[in-house]
């Protein structure tokens, strides 16, 4: 809803200059340190233990090392800041309100990492669901702000304001939820090696954050240099549902990991790896069936939310698709990782990765536009793509080879129904939303069907049926 009021009030050009200056300040996720992201790590292999006042140590170690991160986190805004205009091929009238956008957002950031603290104890306590329904409202108030802000004429600057008045909310409302359901949770003075312990995971777990935004973010910044932020705007406009079906799986795989990291804590890998075979086989059923979906109705759902001229056509479609089965597929080993302790190895391979990300990108974008942003980003993810399953397989005490021939068949099946859905897709148009979201619904449900028949193993499918089945039942009762 909130997206097509954006690129009207603001333009196409001014739309993309808000997609590239929002991926910049982005990148500054990594230079706080991930303390957070530590602290659930630690929080969820901790699951059973009494310690209280270790807790508390906890939390404070990360809020330490968020203090230390501090002042770099400063520098590289005002760096961000300064050089936005410039990176966005802003006209010279609207770069003083592209600087100032930037520094707002650098504001909206630094509350950001404030909420993050108390929502990453609810995570690790798995409670994360806990905060679901307030998030979900404080996302509507601020999408409300966001589309008045634009509404009354406010542009740029006044969607950054947007985002610091929902994050300045979001910060104190999770306070409350953490105190309200973790009755431990509180504040406790850490011990120095406490606050080292937690600095060193987080100084790896920011390297992996930021090289993670340079393979995933990247596309847009580089063609936004390279091209236009017009082009960048058509590009993420087409992307729009892929990256949501990411958002979905990411939402649904962070949401597991406490629980795995709690299996994990307490050394039952027999387990574990079962876990893990689950979640890889959940992640190419959900990523295949709604990427062949995507591929069928994509042009329909651009041309009827946006406009026609916003789709980049079926080879930017397909490239896209085929990123975010990737990307889901890696994603999902990295969380093993992260869930075992062992970020180390997972950074060193996503800088071999982040580098021929960047470098393909560069040298394809220039004669090719978006398809040479796709097939870099395809090129240098194969680096994580054949070292996290070896990675994860061997820390959940597993082998370091996969066996081809549980990957061979998932692989045929996808290319089948990636096919299918793009054929359709270059021939059927959707008229109206009333005929669209049956078609969707129907196609996606033929493709589950056809995914979980033909290309699990009847052992693997039996799994899969009854962890949907375990998950429909909770559901109820819940």
């Amino acid at each position: 809803f909130l997206t097509p009021v954006l690129v009207s009030a603001l333009g196409r050009s001014l739309f993309g200059v808000w997609q590239i200056v929002s991926s910049l300040v982005g990148y500054m996720s990594a230079a706080d340190g991930r303390p957070t992201e530590a602290l659930r790590l630690v929080i969820s292999s901790r699951q059973a233990s009494d310690d209280v006042a270790g807790h508390r140590r906890a939390v404070g170690s990360a809020l330490a090392v968020w203090v230390l991160f501090l002042p770099l986190v400063i520098v590289a805004g005002t760096v961000v800041v300064l050089l936005a205009p410039t990176l966005t091929k802003t006209a010279p009238e609207y770069a003083g309100a592209v600087r100032l956008t930037a520094a707002l957002l650098l504001v909206a950031f630094l509350l950001a990492g404030l909420s993050a603290v108390p929502e990453a104890v609810l995570r690790g306590m798995n409670l994360g669901y806990k905060r679901m329904g307030l998030q979900a409202s404080l996302s509507i108030v601020g999408g409300a702000l966001m589309a008045l802000a634009v509404m009354r004429g406010f542009g740029l600057p006044g969607l950054a304001m947007a985002e610091v008045v929902m994050l300045g909310l979001t910060a104190i409302c999770f306070w409350v939820l953490a105190r309200r359901y973790v009755p431990w949770f509180a504040v406790r003075r850490p011990s120095r090696p406490e606050i080292r312990s937690l600095l060193t995971m987080s100084v790896w777990l920011a390297g992996g954050e930021l090289v993670a935004k340079l393979s995933v973010a990247s596309d847009v910044i580089i063609l936004g240099a390279i091209v236009s932020s017009a082009v960048v705007t058509t590009y993420v406009l087409t992307g729009y549902a892929a990256r949501l079906v990411l958002g979905l799986h990411f939402l649904t795989v962070g949401s597991a990991m406490p629980g795995l990291g709690a299996v994990i804590g307490e050394r039952h890998l027999g387990r574990a790896r079962d876990l893990r075979a689950e979640l890889l086989a959940l992640t190419w059923l959900f990523t295949t069936a709604t990427g062949a979906t995507i591929l069928a109705w994509n042009r329909s759902f651009v041309t009827l939310w946006i406009g026609p001229q916003n789709y980049a056509g079926y080879w930017v479609n397909l490239l896209v698709v085929l990123a975010t089965l990737q990307t889901a597929l890696v994603r999902s080993d990295a969380y093993v990782l992260d869930a075992a302790l062992q970020p180390r190895p997972r950074v060193v391979v996503s800088v071999v990765a982040a580098v021929l990300i960047v470098g393909c990108s560069l040298a394809l974008t220039p004669a090719l536009g978006m398809i040479g942003v796709c097939v870099g980003l395809l090129i240098g993810r194969a680096a994580q793509s054949v070292s996290y399953p070896a990675l994860a397989s061997a820390a959940l005490g597993g082998p370091r080879r996969p066996v081809s021939s549980r990957i061979a068949r998932p692989a045929i099946i996808t290319v089948i129904l990636f096919w299918v859905g793009g054929a359709l897709g270059e021939r059927a148009l959707a008229p109206s939303w009333f005929a669209f979201a049956p078609l969707v619904l129907v196609t996606f449900t033929v493709f589950l069907a056809c995914a979980l028949l033909a290309g699990l193993s009847t052992d693997v499918r039996r799994r899969v049926i009854a962890r949907g089945n375990a998950v429909l039942q909770g559901l109820r009762r819940g």
